[in-house]
């Protein structure tokens, strides 16, 4: 297992036959190919084919058997991202605005106060993501569509070149879906590169010009107008996993 930082490097991030497993027990056929600056990817596949697992691997490394992860910069500097199950313990007395200035940790060291362009960057989140008249409230007060509206200012504030999101449109309502899914379109549009997983085939058609399909033995990798029709039409690929209660879970930071 190795990784490396090339700074200068073309891709953002690069894979060189990457393995992924747990325990020495491979779960993926070797994995090759490159996140391009500025690219928007979304990574798909049935029920335990490692999507997840992916994730893990480009974020903490804890799950790349072998191979090579090559980085444009170190990981901390790099990525930003929003987790499938947020481990948040919604039963804690924490404001929202207090969750979302969290993505501010990297710069100011945990539980420091806030610089007033800091308090901005975490107001202009709030903003975004239409949640700012919510800023004082508690976070056990929130819906689900709230919360994960919540989590997502969180990852605009870390404001990392590299932003991935696993399973970011599960268990929300429509409104906050087409909400979020502008905002990944306009981060894009902004130069940042977003690697999304997601089972959901329409979207993934409709809003992702890039694709990593992963099966139990194959894995293919690039433009989804090319990729799609081999695989056939359906409206999903692999369903979401159940959701966690965020109220049995603790705090997590989002940023690797």
């Amino acid at each position: 297992m190795v990784s490396h930082i090339l700074g200068g490097i073309a891709a953002m991030i690069q894979l060189d036959k990457v393995v992924l497993g747990y325990q020495n027990t491979p779960l993926t056929p070797p994995i090759s190919g490159r996140f391009e600056p500025g690219s928007l990817t979304a990574i798909v596949g049935e029920n335990g084919v490692g999507k997840s697992t992916l994730i893990q691997a480009l974020t903490q490394g804890n799950t790349q058997l072998s191979g090579q992860i090559h980085y444009a910069k170190a990981r901390e500097n790099l990525m930003a991202c929003l987790p499938q199950h947020a481990h948040l313990d919604r039963s804690f007395p924490i404001r929202v605005f207090d969750v979302v200035a969290m993505g501010c940790w990297p710069q100011t060291g945990l539980f420091r106060a806030l610089k007033g362009v800091q308090s901005a960057r975490v107001h202009q989140a709030l903003v975004k993501t239409g949640i700012e008249r919510l800023a004082n409230n508690t976070i056990d007060t929130l819906s689900g569509g709230q919360f994960q509206r919540m989590l997502f200012a969180r990852l605009l504030v870390q404001d990392a070149p590299v932003m991935i999101m696993d399973e970011p449109f599960v268990g929300i309502d429509c409104q906050t879906r087409q909400a979020l899914m502008t905002l990944i379109e306009q981060l894009n549009q902004g130069g940042k590169t977003l690697i999304v997983v997601l089972h959901d085939m329409e979207m993934v058609e409709a809003f992702f010009p890039n694709l990593l399909m992963l099966k139990q033995d194959l894995v293919q990798w690039g433009k989804t107008a090319t990729l799609l029709p081999h695989y056939g039409h359906t409206s999903t690929m692999g369903t979401p996993s159940p959701l966690v209660n965020p109220g049995e879970q603790k705090l997590e930071l989002a940023r690797p």
